[in-house]
């Protein structure tokens, strides 16, 4: 069906994830640790994930930690983020060497389902994933219209970070 599909010629692209090939777009999203979403893009199918990254607008705000999966591992990506303040925790592959790690990035790690979280809600919830638009603005209009409904969503998935100090261990 992809040849005859002529509302998206020549922009939308065919890509591979997880689950096999797709004719489409992808959604990029950068969430904080309430659910909320701080930026977002969208990109052809083919676009490799670490492209959105490495724009300059979109990281622009970003600061601290980011936490991602496999398909963000990069030595360039990673120099490029920290020296704009962000620091990428990814785990790590099969046959790459371990690092000594904080527990609250492997923490941070644990917790990166918060996203698939995000993402499920957008398509189930916020009805976004749709295969039959007439035109490209409708898809659009329809993106930006569900992520503005999980904006106003009033029970987002959220992290709970807080520290707790225990003074088992101080000394006298």
């Amino acid at each position: 069906r992809i040849h005859m599909h002529k509302v998206f010629k020549r922009i939308a692209q065919r890509g591979k994830c997880s689950l096999g090939w797709f004719y489409g777009f992808k959604l990029h999203l950068i969430c904080n640790d309430k659910g909320e979403i701080l930026n977002f893009m969208i990109t052809p199918g083919d676009v490799d994930d670490r492209e959105p990254l490495k724009v300059k607008s979109f990281v622009e705000f970003i600061y601290g930690k980011m936490v991602g999966d496999k398909g963000y591992i990069g030595k360039d990506l990673f120099c490029k983020l920290f020296i704009d303040g962000i620091q990428l925790i990814t785990k790590l592959k099969n046959n790459m060497k371990g690092g000594l790690r904080s527990m609250y990035d492997r923490i941070l790690l644990r917790k990166r389902a918060i996203i698939e979280t995000v993402n499920d809600q957008l398509k189930n919830i916020a009805q976004i994933e749709h295969s039959r638009h007439r035109s490209f603005p409708n898809f659009i209009v329809n993106l930006i219209g569900g992520i503005a409904a999980y904006c106003l969503f009033p029970k987002k998935p959220r992290i709970n970070l807080e520290r707790v100090y225990d003074n088992q261990l101080t000394l006298f």
